[in-house]
């Protein structure tokens, strides 16, 4: 009996530390000599100017492969980009509000293809746009065919648009309304925002295409109506205490102040230059500004290790550090793709990530089935399954003449995998 005792406890210990993020050798799974041309790649791009700071991590079979901080942290480039430097993450919020959602979906608070307006009434008899006048900016509509679903919003699908980013139509009309991104929105009400847009019309009809748009910032208010949680306390007690992500935040604290990246943009010339908060009316410092605006679709910060370890869990089937944060089928549910075409020409879409297809694989390192998205400022990501590998390069900078950094960095995880 003692025996079968143990042996349970060492198989317990052994299976949770195998569903965590471990650190130790290099995996022998890449060609180290291979995996090196990252640093030649990233430090060419700071010695040319092309950007300013870079962290990357890999993490193949729950292990980090590659874990690196280059460039500088700070505006006057005097600090050292520490791998644990905190990145704005603008739309890969996205990803971890649609799980943050998909939680509630377990608990049969609603179902994927029910109406929103049954929580949001202001969802109710919507309208969608029909001619659009940019003379005197007045419009005309016609009535949605049917109601904005769960799915919908996940997907994309909801007939919702951008602030800013948009088709010029509705980019137009959200303007006029004070419609933002939501992106360093600090002290708004996040209900009367998403209550405001839902008077607005649609830019085509539910189900009818996919348009990259607001859709997650009102699954941040379902969240919240749902739950009864502001959407801070909801991610923080679903998803960041069980993963141990110690450095996602709406608000970054004083504490972790400095190791807030500095951003940049680009001036006419392709000059790399600090982002000023007069740009797209974004405050730069909005990370660490106090606020009750949680947007869904933008507003958080954090590490390339903590999106790593979220990004595991979905690798694990729901399940990371012995925390059971979705069921298996629910991730293959969000990871495989709902769509009847492919939303850019090459890849699907699932509840809340970019599905790679098998057309995209044939064409690109990643495998068929990887997921993926990034953030407006400059971070991307992505999971593959097929070979259990996690990938994010992360900078603060937008918009970058040179973000095929990026691409060229998969090259080169993928060319140094050594294969069975």
């Amino acid at each position: 009996m003692k025996r079968i005792l143990l042996c349970s406890i060492l198989f317990c210990c052994y299976y949770s530390q195998a569903q965590t993020i471990q650190t130790g050798p290099a995996s022998p799974s890449f060609d180290l000599d291979r995996l090196s041309r990252i640093d030649t790649l990233i430090d060419g791009y700071i010695r040319n100017g092309w950007v300013k700071g870079v962290v990357t991590i890999i993490v193949k079979d729950n292990h980090i492969a590659q874990y690196k901080g280059y460039g500088t942290l700070d505006k006057e480039g005097k600090v050292p980009m520490p791998t644990n430097a905190l990145f704005r993450i603008a739309s890969q919020t996205k990803a971890i509000v649609s799980v943050g959602l998909m939680t509630l979906w377990e608990e049969g608070k609603f179902t994927l293809d029910e109406p929103i307006s049954h929580f949001l009434p202001a969802f109710s008899h919507m309208r969608v746009l029909d001619k659009y006048n940019a003379t005197d900016t007045t419009y005309t509509t016609v009535p949605a065919k049917r109601d904005i679903t769960f799915r919908d919003l996940l997907t994309h699908t909801s007939g919702l648009d951008y602030a800013v980013i948009g088709t010029p139509d509705m980019k137009a009309i959200y303007a006029k309304a004070g419609i933002s991104p939501g992106l360093g929105v600090v002290n708004a009400d996040l209900k009367e925002r998403i209550n405001t847009l839902a008077k607005l019309p649609l830019g085509y009809q539910p189900g009818e295409k996919w348009v990259y748009s607001l859709s997650i910032d009102v699954i941040g208010c379902l969240i919240e109506v749902i739950s009864g949680q502001d959407l801070e306390t909801f991610l923080r007690t679903r998803l960041f205490q069980p993963l141990g992500m110690k450095d996602t935040y709406f608000n970054v604290p004083a504490s972790k102040a400095s190791r807030l990246t500095a951003v940049y943009t680009e001036d006419s010339s392709g000059h790399v230059v600090l982002w000023d908060k007069a740009k797209l009316d974004v405050d730069p410092d909005y990370p660490i500004l106090p606020k009750h605006y949680f947007s869904g679709g933008a507003g958080l910060t954090s590490t390339a290790f903590d999106y790593a370890v979220f990004l595991q869990m979905m690798l694990n089937k729901g399940m990371y550090n012995g925390k059971r944060i979705l069921g298996p089928r629910t991730v293959e549910l969000m990871t495989h793709g709902q769509l009847d075409f492919l939303f850019n020409g090459t890849d699907n879409f699932g509840l809340g990530f970019d599905i790679t297809s098998a057309l995209s694989a044939s064409r690109n390192p990643r495998h068929e089935g990887s997921f993926s998205w990034g953030g407006f400022f400059g971070t991307t990501y992505w999971a593959d399954p097929t070979v259990k590998m996690v990938c994010l390069i992360m900078t603060q900078q937008t918009p970058n003449s040179h973000y095929d950094i990026s691409t060229k960095f998969e090259q080169i995880v993928y060319a140094s995998l050594k294969g069975d």
